[in-house]
């Protein structure tokens, strides 16, 4: 066997968008991917898609699989050539056990790498608004682990130092022993009315934020059943929060937004409501494969210079057509002087990206303005229309515009099918948890999420709203019983952002 490398990679405090260069190249080459249950599907959804991965849960009380068990797991891809990233919240050499693994592969000859990462020491009180140090309050930084070795017959840390040292003090993984810290830190002096902080999940949607003193934070943490994964901070800094916090003010803060569109697709909305401090889950009902049947479409490519119009509905429409219209022609050109409609601006960005120029696009993306504004444009009697788009698509469109007098040839170049895996668990999450907003893209997406989740029944469980892009994809969930809480117009990711907000 060929030996293969292991990558020590940080995947920082949670935000994505915090991984370094190094460590996203890392994920993008992996072939396995070893995570602890900390690491947010986010970051896992930045992997290669063919990459395996392998979750050991490490968090206290829910170990998947013991230390000794996880540096056996590494041993044992390595030798078999793989290239492996194990993927640890923070930084993998700060209180993450890195060091351990690393001389585990080292005593077992495997070659490895470390990939730091950014810590949450300095990176989750930042995103509440909490600078770590402030020439006006204090110079000096303490950083300490609540979680000390089991076993360990008495503490190693020196309360008294702790109590005494100036400056802002962070506890890392330390509420479940937030009662004996706050003791231990009074009992030694420490004033009870040095402000402290909680902060949860910080630098992601979920991020919640507790403020109080050393002698109320555990009375307050109890009250408000605050739990891990948190950091505890003490200092006058936590001050400056009450004019510092940009994150929790963000327009959608708060909100958890389940994304339904397929994976390749799903990355522009994620990162748009990401950018305005939703809680993303990435649930992808349905993927893109080819049609049963490619005939047709061969047909309709060899016969291409026949066709008066092509006539796109979707940007998946345009990729699928001229994924197999290169395989019969090397020169765009060979498209002819057939002229092109789209429907809605994405599909035309699709193909002014070809430098295709469009010569026909309705205001708004329904069959009824498709039929209209080719009315207006010219008349399609007797005119050879190619309509190129998904196998099962709402007949109603092809047979408006033969009403019209058009020879429609209705052409499937994909199909949309289920798609049920859950490799990040943002599914598993979504049942458990629930969420405040689903949003739908297309029939399809409401088609196939209703098949695998039932969405009448979890919305009602839940308490859910959803929101549509546009008329068609309304029409899906009326067929359900169940109407829209918004509905974007324009019939766009922008426009179905600004609805929600």
């Amino acid at each position: 066997m060929t030996a293969g490398r292991i990558i020590l990679v940080g995947a920082g405090p949670g935000d994505p968008e915090l991984l370094t260069i190094k460590a996203l190249r890392a994920l993008e080459a992996a072939d396995v991917i070893v995570h602890d249950g900390l690491v947010s599907d986010a970051i896992l959804r930045l992997g290669s898609p063919e990459a395996r991965y392998i979750s050991v849960a490490k968090r206290r009380a829910r170990h998947t699989l013991p230390q000794e068990e996880i540096g056996r797991l590494l041993v044992r891809e390595a030798l078999a050539g793989a290239v492996v990233v194990r993927l640890k919240g923070g930084d993998p050499f700060l209180f993450g056990r890195g060091g351990e693994e690393a001389e585990r592969l080292a005593c077992a000859n495997i070659p490895f790498e470390i990939v730091p990462g950014i810590t949450s020491i300095s990176a989750v009180p930042a995103y509440a608004g909490i600078p770590v140090t402030h020439r006006d309050h204090c110079s000096s930084l303490t950083v300490l682990t609540g979680h000390e070795q089991p076993g360990k017959p008495e503490t190693s840390i020196n309360w008294q130092h702790v109590a005494s040292e100036p400056g802002t003090r962070i506890i890392l993984m330390g509420i479940e022993r937030l009662p004996e810290i706050a003791r231990q830190l009074l009992d030694h002096k420490l004033p009870g009315d040095t402000p402290a902080a909680l902060i949860r999940w910080g630098t992601t949607g979920q991020q919640q934020t507790l403020s109080g003193t050393l002698a109320t934070i555990t009375d307050l943490a109890r009250e408000n059943d605050f739990q891990a994964p948190a950091i505890i901070l003490l200092g006058s800094v936590i001050q400056l929060r009450q004019n510092l916090n940009w994150f929790e003010s963000k327009p959608l803060f708060g909100r958890r937004v389940v994304v339904t569109r397929t994976r390749a697709q799903a990355s522009r909305l994620s990162a748009r409501l990401a950018e305005l401090g939703a809680d993303v889950l990435e649930i992808p009902t349905i993927r893109i494969t080819e049609p049963d049947d490619q005939q047709p479409l061969m047909d309709a490519i060899l016969g291409i210079g026949s066709y008066n119009w092509l006539v796109f509905t979707s940007p998946n429409g345009v990729d699928r057509f001229f994924h197999y219209f290169f395989k019969a022609y090397d020169d765009i050109r060979s498209i002819g002087g057939c002229q092109i409609a789209a429907l809605g601006p994405a599909t035309a960005a699709k193909l002014k990206s070809l430098h295709l120029a469009i010569d026909l696009m309705p205001e708004t993306y329904t069959t009824a303005a498709i039929a209209e504004t080719f009315e207006k444009y010219q008349s399609i009697e007797n005119l050879s229309l190619c309509l190129l788009r998904a196998q099962v698509a709402n007949p109603d469109l092809p047979q408006t515009l033969s009403g019209l007098g058009a020879i429609v040839d209705d052409i499937p170049v994909y199909q949309t099918v289920s798609e049920t895996e859950d490799r990040t668990q943002a599914a598993a999450r979504f049942l458990e948890e629930g969420a405040d907003w689903i949003t739908f893209t297309s029939s399809s997406t409401v088609e196939h999420f209703h098949a695998r989740f039932d969405l009448p029944r979890v919305l009602k469980q839940h308490n859910l709203k959803t929101a549509s892009i546009g008329p068609e994809t309304t029409k899906t969930l009326q067929k359900l019983g169940l109407a829209p809480a918004a509905e974007a117009d324009p019939h766009t990711i922008d426009g179905l952002i600004d609805c929600m907000r």
